[in-house]
């Protein structure tokens, strides 16, 4: 597999013979408002894209873990084509993906494969308490392959029993996990922080963890210098990897 980072959580992702780009999120820097409640007020995305748009949405599908605009912005919207091959997490967002002009859209309860790559829905919390009903429902997948690793792509979710329950099930031997301890000014932090990050390895000591969505909001408070600090301490440089945006893994 190849695992592209681009930016945010927007990956494009290079496996059994299948290019999917997940969560695009597609925007100029500085094309949106800040997220309020937040500690730092500057404009969203904060960098810019690594490559061209156009180069992007090269794709066989795309799968929307749910439909924070982080996840799937106008701009996205607008950039990728209608007939393309869109995954939603349910059929509630199913129908929102057709409502922009998509026709080509299923739900993961109608769609389990593509080629011969499978694909499985999971489960997450978007943050604890009441910060994490309000941010609503999101979707992991795992992708299996005969030819290929497992990978456990968790999405939009702070460590829980989900996540763990995932692991154990599908024995992933690659974990992208969303980092960024995403934060408002209330509660914990709705992505992975550092310590969530470490428990997901100590779940999956064999595997080897990738870290997204880092470096590109306003409310993302955890750095890749600090993060890569951290695992440099732990010793857990070969088993946790922090791509820059437009890096590309190869596993």
């Amino acid at each position: 597999m190849k695992i592209r980072q681009i930016r945010n959580a927007t990956i494009v992702l290079n496996y059994g013979d299948i290019t999917f780009l997940i969560d695009p999120f597609l925007a100029a820097k500085g094309a949106y408002p800040p997220f309020p409640n937040t500690l730092y007020q500057v404009s969203n995305p904060t960098v810019d894209l690594p490559v061209p748009v156009e180069e992007i949405i090269q794709a066989d599908a795309v799968i929307v873990t749910h439909l924070h605009p982080d996840h799937f912005d106008a701009a996205a919207i607008q950039a990728i084509p209608k007939d393309t091959v869109m995954i939603a997490q349910s059929d509630i967002d199913a129908e929102a993906i057709r409502k922009e002009g998509f026709h080509n859209v299923q739900a993961f309860n109608q769609i389990t494969r593509i080629g011969d790559v499978c694909l499985s829905r999971t489960s997450g919390k978007h943050g604890k308490g009441e910060i994490g009903e309000r941010m609503g429902e999101v979707s992991g997948v795992v992708f299996t392959h005969p030819e290929e690793k497992t990978l456990y792509l968790a999405g939009d979710t702070i460590w829980c029993d989900d996540v763990a329950e995932a692991i154990h099930l599908h024995h992933p031997e690659v974990i992208l996990v969303n980092g960024g301890s995403a934060q408002f000014l209330q509660g914990d932090p709705i992505t992975m922080n550092k310590e969530d990050i470490y428990r997901t390895y100590r779940e999956a000591p064999e595997s080897t963890i990738i870290v997204s969505h880092m470096e590109s909001l306003n409310h993302c408070l955890l750095t890749r210098q600090e993060l890569t600090g951290f695992i440099q301490e732990k010793g857990l440089t070969a088993n946790i990897l922090v791509p820059a945006d437009g890096e590309t893994i190869v596993r």
